[in-house]
């Protein structure tokens, strides 16, 4: 099972991997409702390297992203069911609007977005100048939180 570290403790995690020649891998997301393309992107990025960490947008962070109605499940939740997935070694939480800061101060050998995020992948110019490398990965067809919110609520019958 993974672990769940304080932005200070992955820091401190991270020089450790470094030091024991371990390639750390690091996406992130708001994983909102958990679904197969979001278990196989994390398994892509989980295959690139020898340690994989997901940072979770804080609830609060989520809102300013996607709105007042989500997220979904909270942030205790969401890290909960990362924490539980094999391909993933360690969570952690960002509150900002993007996860620039974490990843600045990670500096992860390997940077994966969604491909859907090509055009603007957060931390880029940090991974890349530090000599890692930026991977937009392709997503899986027919998988998106947002559109399965809306089928949830158009299957729901309304309430009079």
């Amino acid at each position: 099972m993974a672990e769940f570290y304080t932005r200070e403790e992955l820091v401190a995690q991270r020089a450790r991997w470094k030091a024991d020649g371990r390639k750390v891998v690091f996406t992130n997301g708001c994983y909102d409702i958990l679904h197969p393309g979001h278990v196989r992107l994390l398994e892509s990025a989980r295959s690139l390297g020898d340690v994989l960490v997901l940072a979770l947008n804080t609830d609060d962070s989520v809102a300013r992203l996607k709105g007042p109605s989500r997220p979904l499940l909270s942030e205790a939740q969401r890290t909960q069911m990362a924490l539980a997935l094999a391909a993933v070694d360690g969570v952690t939480l960002f509150d900002e609007d993007t996860p620039r800061e974490l990843i600045a101060a990670v500096l992860p050998d390997v940077l994966v977005k969604g491909a859907d995020w090509s055009h603007f992948i957060a931390g880029r110019e940090e991974v890349e100048a530090a000599g890692g490398v930026v991977m937009p990965l392709p997503l899986e067809p027919g998988y998106s939180t947002t559109n399965i919110e809306k089928e949830i609520l158009e299957r729901q019958p309304l309430v009079d």
